[in-house]
């Protein structure tokens, strides 16, 4: 500020305190302190972030003003944490100690003046405690965010937050001063900025229509410059006056209405103008969504509540609209950037009633609301009571349509402008020269998108005048620049089509040389080509950057269309030919436009000619052809004024109503003389169904016949008013007669916001109406309806759901008031495209009655799972294996493309190859198109190698995969491969060798693929490994399973940090490592590529299949850079190395990707776009502790990760214990704030508490492991013992109960996985022959499970609430499990899969509540675990389709043989024989399982197919019987059932199945029949493996760890 300037002040409560201007901060406020504000002392409060940039010069600016006033005064200052969760009692209660402290010298007294430097924050938290200290001292607010200038620091109001909301404890205490120094915006960041321009534009709306219109006009400066980075010097150099009388207009309002009113009697309650509904948002929505941002929101819901109750215009509601978009504020809650932000949290509405419920405003239960008259007015001086169910709807996603009362009412409707004539109103103005005044212009999202797309392209500036009922227009003549932006157009289609060609005529700018035009997913999807097609063929360059033939396009900034002759086809959308007609006047040429094809809608053509002429260009039709123009160059001349008639498809739905209800309608503004050809509909449609109708040129009247009594007609041609044929439809269903009616000419409405004919087929049939395509050359034309009576319609519960489409809202709606029962219509707020006001028009005009219903949307869900699986690579490569072990997982068939090309051709492929290369190409193509089209749901389909040799075929696949289909590229080691084919000579050789044949294909394959799978070497052992690594990625890919769900399950989980160099140094020891990990963490940034400087993709591939080989865990996969703790650079190298290997992580699919958020918002969102099942873990690592937990600097990168994190992870360091308490504190906010998962810990020893208290994926090291991955970390081990110790883990007794037990080894094997893992838990043995004696150790609390053995395994189930599948097949259980939980009614048995355990532990006295009592059988998976480790490769088939030919014995009929059946029918055995001596009891037994299971005696066909894998469970003590013997003995002799190699996968040559016995008998350690087996050649496995295997699944049953079965069978043997 210059120094002979002072700046300017404002009155307030008829006191000059506010002072407002630039660099007024130091000297000048010094010297008004000590001058104006006299004290001794001064206590300035401000948070740590503000306190180093601002306090130390005040403070020498202070001192230096006592010395040049020559007065004795002292200054002291205070700081806290900044951020909201500084105003609460605790803060203010420290600023108050530390104030009465006797520290101070002079001691603080009643004359001390307090001042607030900061946000609302602080002053509402200053001004508080000013008020209190010492019964009240002065305060002087510094207010340093525009948010707190122009709104909190202004009046008086302070207050704190309290867990029961915010600012409920406070007091008006009017500052002495408020200075308001406008260079602290100069640094604000933009989000703030804009924040604060929430409260400027509602002081203007509620007060000063002349602000308001200023606001306007400089929205453009003023963002420019607010868009500017905070540290730009110059940011605020142009707009300094602008920005200084904009926030005096806001202040000036604000001071005078808190002079009216300073208490808040009423008049300053309009100041809360989008406060009540905004705070609402507010309370579910922050920290995340700012006070401004919910505000915004809350004023647009607040003045559609006003224009809903009849008080406001619509046009005011549209400018407001407009006014907050472009100062980048949201509208809606349902905003992107606001569901982006909050991670799409829901805001129930009964939630944000109830928060309402305790405004301050209320009287009582009354809520009152401020409510809009017009811009710049409101409608009461003070709130306005509005009864709750008026509220509501306004805040419903959907409507429930009550039906009218018949009777013979008369009504007048004035439908909104058209919105046909006010787009092309829009692009003719534009491009004209001169001013236009549009009066009557629709207001709605359509026309809200072609203004901002204009004025991106510097087309023209728009204003509005009359409160918003009249544009003005200023074209420029067609001169226009690129935006660098691209311009975004939602489903706007009309809009989509016009500014393709608009796009054409723009010059290029300094930013750029293309414009770019995108929408929404729907517009995504509806076509342009032939309008791309026409302008390309006239010079245009357009470029398609997703699908062909839809948007987004990107066009050259060439300056004009070439012109000449221009062709488009014309029979899908006269759009098309609109769009080209309203630019040709500035092509470099004169225009001849030929239709061709069959052209729709050509009324809309007629209409786009003579509003041409309106604006001084005349288009001639030629005279040899009707469908040939010719448009003559030249610039459109604007006239001073143009009224944009009614939209006569909207004015077909109040016309509809007075047919359906037999009641009196008149639209004054639509008559034959209208443009628009939907003007017909009365005369052409209604009058035929039986109405009156009247229709002058300018007006049209409709009465309805008596309710019910509407006529069919035999057949109507809609082709001229194509969109009014919903309305249309709706009548016909109420139309019952001899015959349907038939509506045709309706082609171009399948291609419209959705599939309009068959949208209106389906959601009729809801109403119990029949409905049928018409067709016409193969394509639908028409539809077809039997109309039935009004009073059978059928009520739908789920309602009408819109498809996003207005006029299928609005079509119903007609329908839902002529119903005999209310309906329900999603989807509500998408009348807005071309009626923003048509609810409220329906309950005020015609007097309906409107409940709103939430219907909250659920989140996406991204599944692919349905989607048919393609794989390719090189042949060799694994391609068949991979498909086979796909198709056997998903239970889908695995079809080869060559397989079906054979089938196709008259010759072997190998011929066919070798004697026409280009046509075999063809062929494959023709297949692949075909398969994609017929089969494209669950199948897996194995492709050829070559399938990527054509660009076609590429391009499929590309399509296939971005429209989430799973592409799924196998490859492994490339000189493997290529020795393999060399040595191949069952294909002819190729004209390239295979090297080059893979070089030219391995960047095809990547592209044409979204995931990626890297197969191990072959051979039984690997193979088994691979598969199973192949099943845990198919899993991801498909989303079958959600390993973030099961780790929300849990109480505490961990994940491994392995840091090796390369995982195969430690491959050996990870099994072990993984124990009591919930996944892993592959740290790439610590690998070491011996051939490259940063991993190559090639070697993190192979990292992650040896990964993937060795366990079966979630693979968290982390880049983490220098800065961030890690050691990967973040050179330019580093940063494409960093997307390109997370982006391969993706193609493998990784459970989780850890992506740091100091990365820029276009990688972040560029990960996320493709991200599929893949769960991000969104972090921030601060080594260097320039954060604190306890002063709110973590909130904004909390708020960050949130954006883009499912798990939210945040490290800092601790240097005290009360590091760790602090953030403690901030993860119980942070969980309690927002359900998304965080991990928050520190680093470094002061901080290995804060891993012990953190309970979601603690990161953990192993003593196996060289190094640490951070400073402090903990094994899992070591946590959990600190866990017991602090009672957080309570000890649990485990049990074995049978008898006889006394020499079991499941103690030595339970206790000490127990000590290995951390846990407090005892196993113990408990003999008893009576299972009534487990009575009281089942309803013991400490009881945490048990192992149950003979004779107890049947009779325990009496005391089951549940039990697993395998038990009750099996019959037979040995492992109880307690599941905490609430039970039904206190007691009795839980429902579910097995209701006939009718009596339960639920039942015993005491633990109804606390737990349920689940039975499970695993000693078929200790059996399944030990053949596997024997070398069986377990079938990954679904057990219900058991392997042809892979057969099975089982030796014995006891109890143990049951399971041994289930553990051969779960390896994919079939059939299963089973031997024993008595006859009687192998029937009785293969009868006790279901007929599917293939279990046979064994007899004389036995011979055909002998078993491979053989479980004997006959105590070794037990002589057999003869007739066993022998059978035994001829078995163990005999040859596989199955040739080597039949119906396996991938093994080697010459590599056959083993044939592997099995012996349940524990001792001797190796039985005769494992003799008698060895003496065969058999793999023989003694049964204490199973001890140990069963174990394992007990053990992980009982605490979610699974240990390995190598240390289990350790542990078993010593």
């Amino acid at each position: 500020m210059s120094k002979t300037m002072e700046p300017t002040v404002v009155e307030v409560l008829g006191k000059d305190s506010i002072r407002i201007d630039y660099e007024i901060w130091g000297s000048y406020i010094a010297k008004d302190l000590l001058t104006n504000v006299k004290a001794l002392t001064y206590v300035l409060v401000t948070d740590t972030n503000l306190n180093e940039k601002y306090v130390p010069s005040f403070q020498d600016a202070f001192t230096a003003a006592t010395r040049e006033l020559h007065v004795e005064a002292y200054l002291h200052v205070f700081t806290i944490p900044p951020g909201e969760t500084s105003k609460s009692r605790e803060t203010k209660a420290s600023i108050e100690s530390w104030m009465l402290s006797q520290e101070r010298s002079p001691p603080l007294d009643t004359k001390t003046v307090m001042i607030a430097l900061g946000g609302g924050v602080i002053g509402d938290l200053i001004g508080y405690t000013a008020s209190t200290f010492k019964r009240g001292i002065r305060v002087v607010q510094v207010p340093t965010t525009l948010l707190a200038m122009v709104d909190s620091s202004i009046g008086g109001k302070t207050a704190i937050d309290t867990p029961e909301g915010k600012n409920l404890i406070g007091a008006f205490h009017q500052p002495t001063r408020i200075y308001m120094d406008l260079k602290f915006l100069q640094t604000l960041p933009e989000r703030e900025f804009i924040n604060g321009m929430a409260e400027v534009v509602k002081t203007a709306a509620i007060w000063n229509e002349a602000e308001f219109t200023r606001l306007e006009k400089h929205a453009d400066q003023l963002m420019a410059a607010i868009k500017k980075t905070p540290s730009d010097s110059s940011r605020l150099d142009g707009v300094n006056d602008i920005l200084k009388n904009t926030v005096l207009g806001s202040v000036r309002v604000k001071s005078e209405v808190v002079s009216k009113d300073e208490k808040e009697g009423g008049l300053r309650n309009l100041l809360n103008f989008g406060h009540s509904i905004g705070h609402a948002f507010e309370g579910i929505l922050a920290p995340q969504i700012l006070h401004g941002e919910c505000v915004s929101i809350g004023m647009i819901l607040e003045a559609q509540l006003a224009r809903y109750l009849g008080k406001l215009s619509g046009s005011a509601v549209a400018r407001l609209t407009k006014c907050l978009k472009s100062y980048g504020l949201p509208v809606t809650h349902r905003d992107s950037v606001v569901q982006k932000r909050s991670r799409q949290k829901p805001c129930p509405v009964d939630q944000l009633l109830s928060i309402m419920a305790v405004d301050k405003k209320n009287q009582g239960r009354q809520k009152r609301i401020v409510l809009l008259k017009a811009i710049g007015r409101t409608f009461e001086n003070e709130a306005t009571a509005v009864a709750d169910r008026h509220v509501k709807v306004i805040l419903s996603s959907a409507v429930l349509v009550h039906p009218l009362s018949t009777g013979k009412v008369e009504k007048i409707c004035r439908p909104p402008g058209s919105k046909s004539i006010s787009n092309r109103a829009l692009v003719l103005a534009a491009l004209g020269e001169g001013t236009c005044r549009i009066r009557n212009l629709l207001h709605s999202d359509d026309t809200e998108v072609m203004m901002k797309a204009l004025s991106e392209l510097q087309c023209a500036s728009f204003e509005w005048e009359d409160d918003g009922e009249v544009l003005v227009v200023k074209g420029n003549g067609g001169k226009m620049r690129a935006s660098p932006n691209a311009l975004y157009l939602g489903n706007a289609g009309t809009a989509s089509r016009f500014l393709t060609s608009v796009a054409t005529l723009v010059e290029a700018s300094s930013q750029t040389k293309v414009s770019v035009l995108d929408g929404n997913k729907r517009m995504r999807e509806r076509p342009q080509k032939h309008l791309v097609d026409a302008l390309k063929t006239n010079g245009a360059n357009i470029k398609y950057q997703g699908k062909e033939g839809c948007f987004p396009l990107e066009i050259d900034a060439s300056g004009g269309l070439e012109g000449g002759m221009i062709s488009v086809e014309a029979s899908i959308s006269s759009q098309f030919i609109s769009s080209i007609l309203l630019s040709a006047p500035y092509a470099k040429k004169p225009v001849t436009l030929s239709l061709t094809g069959n052209p729709v809608s050509i009324l809309y053509t007629e209409m786009t000619v003579a509003m041409m002429r309106t604006f001084g260009i005349t288009v001639n039709r030629t005279s040899t052809d009707p469908y040939t123009y010719e448009i003559p160059q030249g610039r459109y001349k604007n006239p001073p004024h143009y009224e944009v008639e009614s939209d006569a498809s909207s004015a077909t739905y109040p016309l509809a109503i007075a047919a359906i209800t037999g009641s009196t309608c008149t639209v004054p503004n639509i008559g034959s003389a209208s443009l628009q050809g939907d003007a017909r509909f009365a005369v052409d449609v209604l009058r035929p169904m039986g109405c009156q109708v009247e229709q002058t040129e300018t007006s049209t009247k409709v009465t309805g016949p008596e309710r019910g009594q509407l006529r069919p007609i035999p057949e109507v041609d809609m082709e001229p008013m194509t969109d009014a044929f919903l309305t249309a439809s709706i009548l016909a269903a109420t139309a019952k007669g001899s015959h349907p009616t038939r509506i045709t000419g309706i082609a171009n409405q399948e291609v419209k916001e959705c599939a309009r004919i068959t949208v209106m087929k389906d959601e009729l049939a809801k109403f119990g109406v029949t409905c049928r395509k018409i067709l016409k050359d193969g394509k639908t034309d028409g539809i077809e309806i039997d109309g039935i009576d009004i009073n059978q319609l059928k009520r739908s519960p789920q309602g009408i759901h819109c498809w996003d489409d207005h006029r299928v809202a609005m079509s119903f709606s007609v329908l839902a008031v002529g119903a005999p029962e209310p309906t329900l219509i999603q989807e509500r707020e998408c009348v807005g495209k071309t009626w923003p006001g048509w609810w409220d028009e329906l309950t005020q005009n015609f007097e309906a009655q409107l409940d709103g219903v939430d219907l909250q949307k659920p989140k996406k869900n991204s599944s692919t799972s349905d989607k048919s699986i393609f794989i390719i690579g090189m042949r060799g490569a694994g391609k068949t294996t991979a498909g086979v072990w796909a198709a056997n997982i998903l239970g889908w068939p695995c079809i080869d493309l060559d397989h079906r090309l054979q089938e196709k051709i008259d010759r072997p492929i190998k011929q066919f190859l070798t004697d026409d290369l280009l046509g075999f190409r063809q062929k494959e193509l023709e297949v692949l198109q075909e398969v994609m089209t017929k089969e494209s749901k669950n199948h897996v389909f194995a492709c050829g190698g070559g399938i990527v040799e054509t660009q076609k075929a590429r391009r499929l696949l590309e399509d296939y995969h971005k429209s989430g289909g799973p592409v799924l590229f196998v490859h492994r080691d490339i000189e493997a491969i290529i020795s393999y084919l060399d040595s191949d000579k069952t294909r002819p050789a190729l004209p390239h060798d295979h090297r080059t044949i893979w070089e030219r294909r391995k960047q095809w394959y990547a592209d044409c693929s979204n995931y990626e799978y890297f197969s191990q070497t072959s051979g039984t052992k690997a193979l088994s490994a691979s598969s199973q690594g192949f099943a845990h990625l198919l899993h991801g890919i498909t989303g079958r399973r959600d390993p973030l769900k099961q780790l929300k399950s849990k109480k505490q989980s961990f994940f491994l940090s392995i840091t090796a160099g390369d995982v195969s140094d430690i491959g050996d020891k990870l099994k072990e490592m993984i124990v009591g990990s919930d996944a892993l963490e592959l740290r790439v940034d610590l690998l070491k590529d011996s051939n490259h400087e940063l991993p190559s993709s090639e070697f993190v591939a192979k990292q992650l299949s040896l990964i993937r080989g060795i366990v079966q865990v979630p693979i968290i996969f982390t880049i983490r850079s220098i800065s961030q703790g890690g050691l990967f650079p973040e050179t330019d190298e580093g940063k494409v190395r960093t997307r390109e290997l997370s982006r391969l992580a993706l193609r493998m699919g990784v459970e989780f990707l850890d992506l740091e958020i100091s990365n820029t918002d276009q990688l972040l969102q560029d990960i996320i776009d493709v991200k599929g099942h893949t769960k991000i873990i969104a972090s921030h690592h601060d080594p260097k502790s320039t954060l604190h937990w306890s002063d709110g600097s973590w909130v904004p990168f909390f708020n960050r990760a949130l954006q883009y994190g499912d798990i939210v992870k945040l490290i800092g360091v601790a240097h005290s214990q009360a590091d760790n308490a602090s953030v403690s504190k901030f993860r119980a906010w942070a969980s309690t704030s927002h359900s998304t998962p965080i991990i928050a810990l520190n680093m470094g020893q002061q901080g290995q508490l804060s891993r012990i208290q953190n309970p979601f994926l603690t990161p953990v090291t192993h003593p196996l492991l060289n190094l640490k991955a951070a400073p402090g970390q903990l094994s899992a081990q070591q946590i959990r013992n600190a866990l017991s110790l602090h009672g957080v883990i309570e000890p649990k007794t485990f049990h074995l109960f049978g008898t006889p037990i006394s020499a079991s080894r499941s103690p030595a094997l339970h206790n000490t996985l127990f000590a290995e893992t951390g846990l407090p838990h005892t196993y113990s043995l408990h003999e008893t022959p009576t299972v009534e004696a487990l009575r009281p150790i089942l309803s013991s609390p400490s009881f945490g499970g048990a192992s149950v053995t003979i004779p107890h395994k049947i009779s325990v189930r009496r005391y089951l609430d549940d039990e697993s599948d395998a038990a009750r097949i099996i019959g037979a259980v040995n492992t109880l499990v307690p599941i905490s939980r609430e039970l039904p009614n206190g007691t009795g048995a839980l429902p579910g899969k097995n209701g006939n355990l009718p009596n339960g532990i639920g039942a015993l006295p005491g633990v109804a509540k606390r737990f349920s009592l689940k039975g499970h059988n695993t000693d078929y998976l200790g059996i399944i675990s030990v053949l596997e480790a024997a070398g069986a490769q377990r079938s990954l088939t679904p057990s219900s389709v058991p392997v042809s030919g892979r057969a099975g014995l089982v030796i014995g009929t006891g109890g143990t043989s049951r399971a041994a059946i289930y553990a051969l029918r779960q390896m994919g055995c079939s059939p299963i024989w089973v031997l024993g001596r008595s006859f009687e009891k192998v029937k009785a037994l293969i009868g006790d399982f279901p007929l599917g299971y293939g279990i046979r005696v064994v007899d004389e066909r036995v011979r055909d197919n002998a078993p491979v894998l053989t479980v004997g469970t006959i105590p070794a003590t037990t002589e057999m019987d003869g007739g066993v013997r022998g059978w035994v003995e001829e078995i163990l002799s005999a040859s596989p059932g199955r040739t080597k190699g039949e119906g396996g996968v991938g093994k080697e040559e010459g590599e056959g199945e083993k044939r592997i016995l099995l012996d349940m008998a524990y001792k001797p350690a190796v039985t005769p029949l494992m003799e008698k087996a060895k003496e065969h050649g058999w793999v023989t496995v003694p049964g204490l493996d199973v001890l140990a295997a069963q174990g394992v699944y007990q053990f992980e049953l009982w605490t979610g760890i699974k240990p390995t079965f190598e240390r289990a069978k350790e542990i078993v043997y010593s």
